[in-house]
This record gives structure tokens, sequence and C-alpha cells, in this order.
């Protein structure tokens, strides 16, 4: 049984053409239904729905065989026994940090200022603002980040942006990008040794898919 690892909303469903390429097609909605544990048209092919935060843990561990994540997610997760054959260039997005309508960031970068900064991606948003030989507090938060400069929690936050909209509706404006993020094909690498004629000809259906 070869077990796929998937996150809802957008993941899913830009993953669904690539599932369809490889033959693969789930026999439930996993917006409708409640099961997390998915089948598919194919007997030796299941899905299970976990957080998008999860699925590296999952195929880590050889819970999932294959699993896709954004690059945010493996970026913070490290990556540690998970091989990323394919960037499948969807649900892109960019990883930004941004300040409230009015703040001088330029301006506290030159003066050496002291940054606090609000985040869920502690791992990513360290590294780069080390590289920058800036000096920041990083609050991590699981929630809303927008709220906390609006509240003064902190001056900035590191955030992935689609269209930009949530942040203007809240009074505040992109500064600086990190990096584009998008998201990967991940597999187990014992799996891939063990069941590499079940699970080679999905990458390469993947691959084909994406050119």
């Amino acid at each position: 049984m070869i077990t796929i690892a998937l996150s809802k909303g957008r993941i899913f469903e830009e993953t669904t053409p690539l599932l369809a390429a490889a033959g693969i097609h789930a026999l439930e909605n996993p917006e409708s239904s409640r099961k997390l544990i998915l089948p598919t048209n194919r007997e030796d092919v299941r899905l299970i729905i976990v957080r998008a935060t999860d699925v590296p843990t999952y195929v880590q561990y050889g819970a999932a065989d294959l699993g896709i994540a954004g690059k945010d997610v493996l970026d913070e997760h490290g990556g540690e026994g998970l091989y990323q054959p394919l960037d499948l260039n969807i649900a892109k997005c960019k990883m930004m940090v941004a300040v409230r309508d009015g703040f001088d960031y330029e301006a506290c970068i030159r003066q050496g200022a002291r940054l606090k900064v609000v985040t869920k991606y502690v791992k990513t948003a360290r590294e780069h603002f080390a590289a920058k030989g800036m000096h920041v507090d990083l609050i991590k938060l699981y929630g809303s980040m927008e709220l906390g400069p609006l509240v003064g929690l902190a001056d900035a936050i590191v955030d992935l942006v689609s269209t930009g909209g949530t942040l203007r509706a809240n009074q505040l404006k992109a500064v600086e990008e990190i990096g584009v993020i998008s998201s990967r094909l991940v597999v187990n690498q014992a799996s891939l040794k063990l069941n590499r004629t079940q699970l080679q000809p999905i990458i390469d259906s993947f691959a084909q898919a994406i050119q």
C-alpha cells in the first residue's frame, strides 16, 4: 500500500491534476468528508489528510511514502530523512517581511535598531535577519501575524504573502522579500529503496505533468 500525505485546501486542489496524471483519483472530497484516510481508484494507493506542517513528519517516519509540502514548511522542519526530487511549482507565494504603513524599516536597519518580529517561521526568520547582521527578538505566533504590529506586540512580521490583500486591509506593507515559496514532492528514502517499482512511476508522472 502506497500512502500519500496531503493537506486540505490549496495544495490538495492544485495536486489533484498531478495525481490524475499518475492515474490516481480520490474517491472522496477531503473538504466534505470527515475521513482522514481517503481511498482512491487504485487499491494500492491511499491518501491521508494531515496538517500542512505535519506532512514532512509523516513522510520522515515512514507513516507516508510520499507527501506534498510547501518549501516554507520544509525549511522549518529541516528536511531530515527526506528526498525532495521535485519542485511542483504549485501553491506559489512569497515569504516577506512586512511592517505598518509609515514604519521606516530601512531607517531601522541603518541605525542598527533591535526589532521585535512575530512569525511562525522562526527558523527562516532567524537565518534571514542573521545574514543581514540584524538583531531581532522573535515572537512565535500561530494565528494572524498581521495583528502583531497593530497592537504593539511587534515592529514587523515574517509571513507568506500571496496577493497582499490581507496586508493592505490591515494597513501593513511588504518591505522585503525573503524568498519564493512553492510546494515540493517529498519521499521517504527507505520507502523509495524498498518500493521503487511502485513509487518511481508516480514520481515520473508528476515530473512529466509539471513540464
